[in-house]
C-alpha cells in the first residue's frame, strides 16, 4: 500500500482516538485501564513518546528531519532496562497536563508524519526490532495507536467501532511471525501457515499458500486483537489447527519488544 493511503488510516485511527478521549473530558486521562499501572495518561503519554522517537529514529537517516529525542540514548535505555524502559518514557510524559499531553501528541503525529514522507522509500528506519522503511512504520503506528485504542476504550466503557483500518493489523502480525518466536527465544518455525479472516465488511482477506495444511481462520477483528495481546485465543471465535497454527496463535504478536504477560482466559 502507498505511503499516503496508510498516513490516511494512521489519521483516521488517530482521530477516532482523540474523538474518544476529548469526549471523555480531561479528567479521564486519570482512569485506570486494562494495562497494570497504566491511566489514559500513560497510554496517551506511550503514544506521544513513540511518534517522537519513530521521527527521531528517521532523522537519523534523513538529514532534513529534526529529532525531537534522543535516539542513541532510547537505544542505550532499551538494552539496559528492556522491561522498563517503555514504561518510564510513558509514566514521565503522563505527568504533563491533559492540554499539553494532547498538543504535543497531536504536534508529534503530525511531524512523523512529514518526516515519513520525506524518506525515500527504499531506506529502511533504524528501530528497536528490525529497521524498517517508512511505509512499514506508519503500519506499525497504525497498529499501535489501535491497540491502545483499545485500552483507552475499555477504560472509558466505549465500545469500539470495527473498521476495515484493522487489515494493517493483521498484516503485521502474519508478518512479523518469525519474530514471535524469537522474542521468546523459540527456534524459527518452518511449516506455513494459511489465515483466512473475515473483515469487518464482509471481506475475506487471506495470507499464506492456498493449500498449506495449517491454517488460521476467523473475524479480523478478533484475530488483531489477539495479535496485539488485547484478547486471550480461546476467548475468540478464531480456529486454529492443531500445530503449528495453534503454536503461533498462542505466542503471536504485532509490536516490537518483549512480549510481556500473556493475556489470561476471561472464561474457563
Amino acid at each position: 500500500m502507498r505511503l499516503e493511503e496508510l498516513l490516511s488510516d494512521l489519521a483516521a485511527e488517530s482521530a477516532t482516538l482523540r474523538s474518544m478521549i476529548g469526549q471523555a473530558g480531561p479528567d479521564a486521562l486519570a482512569l485506570a485501564t486494562p494495562a497494570k499501572g497504566w491511566t489514559i495518561g500513560h497510554q496517551l503519554a506511550h503514544l506521544t513518546w513513540t511518534d517522537e522517537i519513530a521521527t527521531s529514529a528517521t532523522a537519523c537517516v534523513v538529514p532534513s528531519v529534526a529529532a525531537p529525542l534522543d535516539w542513541q540514548g532510547a537505544l542505550a535505555a532499551a538494552a539496559s532496562s528492556p522491561t522498563t524502559f517503555v514504561d518510564e518514557a510513558a509514566a514521565e510524559l503522563a505527568g504533563a497536563g491533559p492540554t499539553e499531553l494532547m498538543t504535543r501528541w497531536d504536534a508529534g503525529r503530525a511531524a512523523l508524519a512529514d518526516a515519513l514522507r520525506a524518506t525515500p522509500a527504499d531506506v529502511r528506519i533504524p528501530w528497536f526490532g528490525p529497521a524498517m522503511k517508512a511505509t512499514s512504520m506508519a503500519t506499525a503506528r497504525i497498529m499501535e495507536t489501535w491497540a491502545h485504542s483499545l485500552d483507552v476504550a475499555a477504560a472509558l466503557g466505549v465500545t469500539p467501532e470495527p473498521t476495515d483500518r484493522i487489515r494493517h493489523v493483521c498484516h503485521l502480525a502474519v508478518a512479523t511471525r518469525g519474530f514471535a518466536y524469537a522474542g521468546r527465544g523459540l527456534p524459527a518455525p518452518q511449516e506455513p501457515v494459511l489465515v483466512t479472516l473475515t473483515a469487518p465488511s464482509g471481506a475475506t482477506w487471506s495470507w499464506g499458500e492456498a493449500d498449506a495444511i495449517h491454517e488460521i481462520s476467523g473475524p479480523a477483528w478478533e484475530f488483531a486483537q489477539v495479535a496485539v495481546r488485547r484478547r486471550h485465543p480461546d476467548d475468540t471465535s478464531l480456529s486454529a489447527s492443531d500445530g503449528p497454527a495453534r503454536e503461533w496463535l498462542g505466542i503471536i504478536q504485532a509490536f516490537a519488544g518483549p512480549p510481556g504477560s500473556d493475556p489470561e482466559r476471561s472464561h474457563t
